[in-house]
C-alpha cells in the first residue's frame, strides 16, 4: 500500500475513458477537452470507449487496474484478454485512436466468449502509465505506484480465474518509458515475469522515419551496456498463474 493512493480494480462507478497523457482525470475533467486545441474526435472516442469498457467489466470484471490519489485518477493499467486481438477489426485496442489502432465504434457489439468458455486464459497488458509520463513535473512518478498496480493485477487476475499475464516491454532505456510509459525488462522480472519472446519491432524498423528515438535509443544503450542491435527489439514477458 502507497500512503494516500489507493489502488485495485476499474469499476462502472467511473470508467476511465481516456488515457492519463495529459495528467490525472476525474469525474470533473474527464468530458472536458479543447476542441479548437485538439482535433481529436473525443465525443466519438468516448461513445465508442463507454460502451466497450462497459461491456468488458461486465463480462470479465474488469479490464483496469487504476490508481487513485482522492478523486484523482493518477495511473492506469489497461488489460484484455488475448482472445479479443484476434476479433476482426481489434486493432491494438487503443482508446485513442481510431481504426487500424483503435477499435471500431461498434466494437462492443461484437462477440465477447465468458471466460469459462474461453481455451486460451491469457491477459495482456495493453498500456500502463503513471501520472503522465509527458509531464515535465509528474509528482506521481517513481512511488511505487506502476508496481502496485502490476501487484494488484496479478492478485485479482488469480483470483478470477486466468491462467497467464503477458506485457510487451523492451530494453531498460529511459526514453521508452518518457515515450510510451511502458515499463523495462527489469521492472516486469521484479514482478515474476519471464522473458519468452524477442523480435524486431515492426515499426521501428523504418529507421529513417524514427531517426531520432532510434538514435537516443542507441546512446542510451552504449551507457547502459546493452548491445545496440537489441534496442529496437519487443520483448514478451509472461507471468504463468497457474
Amino acid at each position: 500500500m502507497i500512503e494516500g493512493i489507493d489502488i485495485g480494480p476499474m469499476t462502472e462507478e467511473f470508467l476511465l475513458w481516456r488515457c492519463l497523457h495529459g495528467g490525472p482525470l476525474s469525474c470533473k475533467t474527464i468530458d472536458r477537452w479543447s476542441a479548437a486545441a485538439d482535433n481529436m474526435p473525443w465525443e466519438r472516442y468516448r461513445r465508442r470507449n463507454l460502451s466497450l469498457l462497459e461491456k468488458l467489466t461486465r463480462t470479465y470484471g474488469a479490464c483496469a487496474i487504476v490508481a487513485r490519489d482522492g478523486d484523482l485518477i493518477v495511473g492506469q493499467l489497461r488489460f484484455y484478454p488475448r482472445i479479443l486481438y484476434g476479433i476482426k477489426g481489434a486493432g491494438y485496442l487503443c482508446l485513442q485512436q481510431g481504426p487500424p489502432e483503435g477499435p471500431p465504434d461498434d466494437f462492443a457489439d461484437r462477440d465477447f466468449p465468458p471466460l469459462a468458455q474461453l481455451e486460451d486464459k491469457t491477459l495482456l497488458v495493453h498500456c500502463m502509465m503513471t501520472g503522465s509520463p509527458l509531464q515535465k513535473e509528474n509528482p506521481y512518478q517513481r512511488l511505487g505506484i506502476g508496481s502496485g498496480m502490476v501487484g494488484a493485477l496479478i492478485e485479482w487476475a488469480g483470483t478470477n480465474g486466468w491462467g497467464h499475464i503477458e506485457a510487451e516491454s523492451f530494453e531498460d532505456l529511459h526514453i521508452v518509458y518518457e515515450v510510451t510509459g511502458g515499463a523495462g525488462r527489469t521492472f516486469w522480472e521484479k514482478k515474476g515475469f519471464r522473458l519468452v519472446d524477442r523480435y524486431p519491432h515492426p515499426e521501428l524498423q523504418d529507421r529513417s522515419r524514427y531517426f531520432e528515438f532510434i538514435h537516443t535509443l542507441e546512446e542510451q544503450a552504449e551507457s547502459a551496456g546493452i548491445p545496440p542491435e537489441r534496442v529496437t527489439d519487443k520483448l514478451v514477458m509472461r507471468l504463468d498463474l497457474t
